[in-house]
């Protein structure tokens, strides 16, 4: 082999490896806490058809209002932020000083229900406290949905539900813009945008009405089928959503604060694995898939994964493809430079 095959080949050898490199830093997903792979993503694709799910690993006002911006939202009326805003000033609820510039931009009110189970939040009076003592109040309207009653919302084609039961005020909204927390749940097996839809646009009776898979509006939140009630779930949503459209509603989801306990614990576990980043979609099952991938691809997401599989919380996402609220298939699109 002459030199000019031999610098032929070291060329060669060189570009094959650049792409491998290349190839490899591809399948890598960079997240706040720690990386991982793409390939570990169970329901990520490149079918062009699947909802778009975006992605950033900052966690910041100005990465939240980017991946809002990054959505592209159309709206012309009113807008509600549907949020928890929490149980204790010890719950993991997004915090806002983090919404803050979000809420602002789309000139948002804050909205919630009132609990069922109790607590902080189960009288009017409270409620409208909570959101002051939390700091909400200081960054935008607020609104305890509920505080006026209640309307039912037809459902047709649900196996479990045939309405759901909102806040009087629900009609009032043109758009929902729902701001999730994603973590654990002692329910649920997890909460993300679907929960925050079904349970917190719910008033006190419609919160019963789904944890109870459509047979009491009164009394305990306890139903002794777990399935039925994960059902439930979805065929809210699909109720809301049927009723407004699609279009009105889009999701962003924060996972930060990992807890295996929900925003309604007043004393949640600590979390025991990093924050991960931020997640939106005009998809709530892509969206609420995506975050349970990543949970299953973190290298420290034992004890949330063992969470949702005690109480099958998949399940519920499982039930919402098959009412077509969404897809569990999503592409994957991360906006960090």
């Amino acid at each position: 082999m002459n030199s000019k095959q031999t610098l032929i080949c070291i060329l060669a050898l060189l570009l094959s490896l650049l792409l491998t490199v290349s190839a490899c830093a591809d399948t890598v997903l960079h997240t706040a806490g720690a990386d991982m792979s793409l390939e570990a993503l169970e329901h990520q694709t490149e079918d062009d058809s699947a909802p778009i799910v975006y992605f950033t690993k900052d966690i910041s006002p100005e990465a939240l209002l980017a991946i809002y911006q990054t959505l592209g939202w159309q709206t012309e009326g009113n807008v509600a932020v549907k949020i928890s805003t929490g149980e204790s000033a010890r719950s993991n609820h997004l915090r806002p000083e983090l919404i803050e510039l979000l809420v602002k931009e789309v000139d948002g009110t804050i909205v919630e229900c009132m609990t069922a189970y109790g607590g902080s939040r189960a009288e009017i009076a409270m409620a409208k406290q909570v959101a002051v003592d939390r700091g909400y109040t200081a960054i935008a309207p607020f609104d305890l949905m509920d505080e006026e009653g209640e309307i039912e919302i037809p459902l047709e084609g649900g196996t479990r539900l045939d309405k759901a039961i909102v806040g009087s005020h629900v009609p009032n909204y043109a758009n929902f813009l729902v701001l999730s927390h994603f973590k654990g749940h002692t329910m649920a097996g997890f909460g993300g945008a679907i929960k925050n839809v079904a349970i917190g646009m719910s008033s006190r009776s419609g919160k019963v009405y789904v944890h109870t898979a459509g047979t009491r509006t009164t009394g305990m939140i306890m139903h002794n089928d777990q399935d039925a009630w994960l059902e439930a779930l979805p065929e809210m949503v699909k109720a809301v959503t049927g009723y407004f459209g699609e279009e009105h509603f889009i999701y962003i989801s924060v996972m930060n604060r990992l807890s295996v306990d929900c925003d309604c614990d007043g004393n949640p576990a600590e979390p025991d694995m990093h924050d991960i980043g931020i997640l939106a979609s005009y998809d709530p099952l892509a969206l609420d898939q995506a975050c349970v991938d990543l949970v299953y691809a973190a290298p420290d997401g034992g004890s949330l994964i063992n969470r949702m599989e005690s109480r099958h919380g998949i399940h519920a996402l499982e039930h919402a493809e098959e009412i077509g609220l969404g897809s569990r298939a999503y592409r994957l699109v991360v906006i960090d430079e």
